[in-house]
């Protein structure tokens, strides 16, 4: 049964606004702290630095999960025992990254998708770019290849972080959506699809928590506030009040969630019982320059491609990011066989976003591909210990290099394509050359483009000053 397990869209009434915090808090106090003795001094805010704040409207960002063999997809060109199926060929001039030869894993081609555009996703790679190495923590003196701590670190930027990214995106937009209000509009906040570590609010991230969707599509959605009586609504929200006043402020952030919750799902329900979000009753009506039934042909019929058709729907209603899981990719054994046909998803996934974000039409102007960002992580790499394979043909994670560099790829509007951001890795045993950047500075680059205050940003870890905009 499709859910909403939370929902956090801040409202007027109950938001807890938080103060913004200052890097320095004048020349007395340092001199105070030096006078105290050594110390380690870390910034509690990082300010905006790509020089692109604000430069798109959406994001979608899609998980591998299992944890992911970058170097086979994202990073080919390296050794081949650290990508033993090779580079493709029919690559455009110019792409800075390693293109790998599953990248050209296109059946999808013999359903009728390519007389509509749909292309081999290799063939597109000068409209991505990718940051070969990206990590957890770029000190620390190893990957951190365990399934639970990093699935954590993916969800929150940290082991037992007490925000999920999404979470940080809500909060972070928190003045978009008092302004909405204050002019009588509906926006919908962020949606998380997968794992709900997305969506973790702790304390005074609470009331900023985004919902948590099972399935892909709001059929089952309904509201039964509307149908009340006036004196039962008015004595719910009376004792809804009087709960909320009764606690020490401190102690109030659940009870604003819940109160943000009620008066959202009287808000939402007329939107998510809309015909536009039954994204597989394959209607031709045409909106935003395509039809549900396009978008069907285009992305096909699994969950992850139902997940990003409602996306594109939601993003219609003004929700400004969808997060989702794809696939399963822990191939201890059997990767050699089952990787390449693994990829065909995937592949066929961004295709047919870098294909049909340029057609729709968006409703603030221009079209989809200017307002979005597509982006593709996981919670660590994978490794065979020098070899192309396990014993079992297949790969594992643990505190090397391979495990180590999530090969993030990014396209949309606001990225210049075929680039490589960041540092490269050496071919032969994936030393880092250049410039590292913690996942977190990679989230707080999306924050900012997004638009988000800095307060909701990972402090200490400063944006990826080359990803978004012009180089």
């Amino acid at each position: 049964m499709d859910k909403l397990q939370a929902d956090a869209s801040p409202s007027a009434e109950a938001e807890k606004r938080l103060p913004r915090r200052t890097l320095l808090q004048g020349a007395a106090a340092l001199a105070g702290l030096a006078a105290a003795g050594p110390f380690i001094w870390v910034p509690k805010t990082v300010r905006a630095q790509t020089g692109a704040t604000g430069s798109f409207k959406h994001l979608i960002y899609i998980r591998l999960s299992g944890g992911f063999r970058f170097p086979c997809a994202f990073n080919g060109d390296v050794g081949d025992q650290y990508n033993p199926f090779g580079l493709a060929s029919g690559v455009p001039s110019g792409v800075a990254w390693g293109v790998s030869k599953l990248l050209e894993r296109a059946p999808f081609a013999s359903e009728g998708t390519m007389g509509n555009g749909l292309r081999p996703l290799h063939q597109l790679a000068d409209r991505i770019t990718v940051m070969p190495t990206v990590d957890h923590e770029p000190l620390a003196g190893g990957a951190d290849g365990n399934h639970d701590t990093g699935l954590e670190r993916f969800l929150t930027g940290y082991v037992s972080g007490e925000a999920g990214v999404f979470t940080r995106i809500q909060m972070g937009l928190r003045a978009e959506y008092d302004e909405a209000l204050k002019e009588g509009k509906l926006k919908l906040p962020a949606f998380v699809m997968g794992s709900a570590g997305m969506a973790r609010g702790l304390g005074s991230f609470a009331p900023y928590r985004p919902p948590v969707l099972n399935g892909a599509s709001f059929e089952r959605f309904t509201s039964s506030v509307g149908a009340m009586p006036d004196w039962i609504a008015k004595a719910t929200t009376e004792t809804d009040a009087r709960s909320r006043d009764r606690r020490h402020p401190a102690l109030r952030e659940r009870v604003d969630a819940y109160i943000q919750t009620r008066a959202a799902t009287k808000q939402y329900s007329e939107i998510f019982t809309s015909q536009l979000l039954k994204v597989d009753d394959r209607s031709n009506e045409v909106v935003d320059g395509v039809s549900n039934d396009e978008l069907r042909t285009l992305f096909g019929q699994s969950r992850a491609s139902a997940n990003i058709r409602l996306a594109l729907r939601l993003f219609h209603y003004g929700c400004p990011a969808v997060y989702l899981d794809q696939g399963g990719y822990d191939m201890h054994s059997g990767e050699e066989n089952g990787l390449p046909g693994a990829m065909e998803e995937p592949n066929r996934l961004l295709s047919a976003l870098i294909h049909v974000l340029p057609r729709m039409e968006h409703p603030d102007g221009g079209t989809y591909w200017d307002h979005t960002v597509v982006v593709v992580g996981s919670e660590f790499s994978r490794t065979a210990r020098g070899s192309r394979f396990n014993s079992a043909r297949g790969s594992d994670h643990n505190a090397d290099n391979s495990t180590r560099w999530m090969s993030m790829p990014f396209f949309g509007g606001p990225i210049a394509g075929g680039r490589v951001v960041g540092a490269t890795c050496r071919r032969d045993d994936l030393a880092a050359e250049g410039t590292v950047y913690s996942y977190r500075s990679v989230m707080n680059t999306l924050m900012d483009g997004l638009g988000c205050d800095p307060t909701a940003f990972f402090p200490a870890d400063p944006v990826v000053p080359d990803l978004l905009g012009t180089p």
